[in-house]
């Protein structure tokens, strides 16, 4: 599968000044709710998924919400197994967090798989992987459509798969270049 023809197919790859979700800045981005809006896409993609997952043989599959829920279920149902999400929530102090709901149970030592679409720094699926681990869930590995980190490592020690590796150079507010930093900032 051709993942980055297939964002292209869909009209989800784009070039400009993005303000990514980590906080950096990038001349490419990928939306993969426009990828996944589509359900032999998001099949196509789920059941991908699921092959480069399967010997891990989690229980269920997690993904941060809002844009890790179709691709938890499509992935899920490629393993056979059980769909969640996290969610962000205040915590009592006022801070921000991820959590699972209550109507998830998740059994102590319960193995799972936490997915995302395309990584960047790995922010958003670490946190979906502590709000398990805190339900008491194992989480044995991570998987993603897209890895866009430069060096290919596990996150914390968790190994992670992935259907493609697209490195596009992303840059600090601070650091930008005067090209790029001419164009008209998009916030997504």
């Amino acid at each position: 599968m051709n993942i980055l023809e297939l964002y292209r197919q869909a009209g989800a790859y784009h070039e400009g000044h993005f303000l990514l979700a980590s906080g950096r800045h990038s001349p490419k981005f990928l939306q993969s709710t426009t990828v996944l809006q589509h359900p032999q896409y998001a099949d196509a993609i789920g059941a991908a998924l699921a092959d480069v997952l399967r010997d891990l043989e989690p229980s269920f599959v997690i993904g941060p919400a809002m844009g890790g829920v179709v691709l938890a279920y499509v992935t899920a149902r490629g393993l056979g197994c059980r769909a969640l999400f996290a969610e962000k929530a205040q915590s009592e102090a006022g801070h921000k967090i991820m959590t699972v709901r209550e109507a998830f149970s998740i059994a102590p030592g319960e193995r799972f798989v936490a997915v995302e679409d395309v990584l960047t720094t790995g922010g958003s699926v670490l946190k979906a992987v502590k709000a398990a681990q805190e339900k008491g869930g194992e989480c044995v590995g991570i998987g993603c459509v897209i890895d866009r980190r430069e060096f290919e490592t596990p996150l914390e020690g968790i190994p992670l798969r992935s259907l493609e590796r697209l490195y596009f150079e992303t840059y600090a507010p601070n650091e930008l270049p005067a090209s790029l930093a001419a164009l008209p900032l998009q916030e997504i």
